[in-house]
Order: C-alpha cells, then sequence, then structure tokens
C-alpha cells in the first residue's frame, strides 16, 4: 500500500489545521483530519466554472472573479470556457493554498497561476467583492462547503443577506453568481430568491460517474 505523504499545513484565521497530503498521484486537502477537497473528484468544482464562464467564451474583455482557490480545478476550467482577453480574479484568505498550488512538483495550478489572464489575490473575497463595484460578468463562489461551511464561521458572512448583495453590486449588469454547496440549502436558495435573483439548483457529482451529489446555485 503506497503511503499517505504529508507535504504541508497551514491554519485558517480561526485556527483550523488545513493539510496537504499526495497519495499514490492524487492530491487532497484535510480541514481538522477530515477531507475538504481531492484531485480525484473535482466535476462539480469544473461545472461550477462551466456554467459561469461558457456563456462568456465571445465576450470581449471578460472578467470574472473566483472565490476560493481550493486545487484550482475552478480556476483551471474558467480559463478553458474564457477568451485571450479575459481576466480572472482569484481570491484566496490562505497564504499556504496559494504556495500549493503554485509549487511546480505538486502538479496543481502552477501552469494556470501562470496564466497571463489572472491574477491570484490573498485576501477575503468579501473584500475583493466591496473594493469591484461593477467590476464581473461572473463571479463564482467556492469557499468552505458552500452556506454550510465546516472552516470558518467567518465564510457565513458571504450567505447572509448583506453578503448576497455585496455580491450582487459586484455583477455587471446582466451577470451570473455560481455558488458551489456541499448539498442542498433550501433557505440559502430562498434568501437569493428573496434577494431578486433568478435562481436555478443544479445537482452535480463530485465525480463524473460516482460520488456524492453536490449543489450548484446559479443565481442571475
Amino acid at each position: 500500500m503506497k503511503p499517505l505523504e504529508r507535504l504541508g499545513e497551514a491554519h485558517t484565521p480561526d485556527g483550523t489545521l488545513l493539510q496537504l497530503f499526495r497519495h499514490d498521484g492524487a492530491y487532497l486537502i484535510r480541514a481538522d483530519g477530515v477531507e475538504l477537497m481531492s484531485t480525484r473528484r473535482h466535476h462539480s468544482e469544473d461545472k461550477l466554472a462551466e456554467v459561469a464562464c461558457a456563456p462568456l467564451a465571445a465576450t470581449r474583455g471578460a472578467r470574472v472573479l473566483i472565490g476560493g482557490l481550493g486545487l484550482g480545478f475552478t480556476l483551471r476550467e474558467a480559463l478553458r470556457h474564457l477568451g485571450p482577453d479575459a481576466e480572472v480574479v482569484v481570491a484566496e484568505l490562505v497564504a499556504e493554498v496559494i504556495q500549493w498550488n503554485a509549487t511546480p512538483e505538486f502538479a496543481l495550478s502552477a501552469v494556470a497561476m501562470a496564466d497571463p489572464r489572472v491574477r491570484v489575490v490573498h485576501d477575503d473575497v468579501s473584500n475583493v467583492l466591496r473594493k469591484n463595484r461593477g467590476g464581473f460578468h461572473a463571479i463564482m463562489l467556492d469557499t468552505d462547503n458552500g452556506p454550510e461551511g465546516m472552516i470558518m464561521q467567518e465564510n457565513s458572512r458571504l450567505y447572509a443577506t448583506r453578503g448576497i448583495a455585496n455580491t450582487m453590486a459586484a455583477l455587471k449588469p446582466g451577470g451570473t453568481i455560481a455558488y458551489w454547496s456541499v448539498g442542498d440549502d433550501p433557505d440559502f436558495e430562498h434568501s437569493l430568491k428573496h434577494a431578486g435573483l433568478d435562481v436555478k439548483a443544479m445537482k452535480v457529482r463530485a465525480h463524473v460517474t460516482s460520488g456524492p451529489w453536490h449543489t450548484l446555485y446559479i443565481a442571475r
């Protein structure tokens, strides 16, 4: 049996321990010992970028925001759909997560991060939203586990009434917000609709053919 190799660790602002592991060619991040994400199962992260960015393929100067770098799958999929003059801003709160993705030997996102269309910002995505009123054609939010987070209590602000309003304010007219959630959250869906958004919930598997079902909320 191949060993589980620990490659790095970090702490979130509220003290949660994040650890990066490699096992049999795959990478995974655990939060206080619980698997948070893995390179073996990323179909729902890919889909998050597809639904938000594919409609922008022909949009000149498209500008999008990704909240949460993770293992870089949403970033890489966004780049696949966007044009050569697009800008992809990625907000990531944990510096070590940025470092892990940028390390070439880890085979994660070093190539994508070097793409001239990409700007990675070490900051809370809430701050980036407030600084970019009317700035984005699409916003993809994959922080923690969605509205019912497991890592940082601070993430809940994004999914509260004021957080939804701040996110809407950062959209260009006709823009799209795509939220990733570990599962269904009817209360959150109701909050989006109450804010005046047209919302579609999509069920997407973690892997193309297997694994748990996740929920994407597409709000326009």
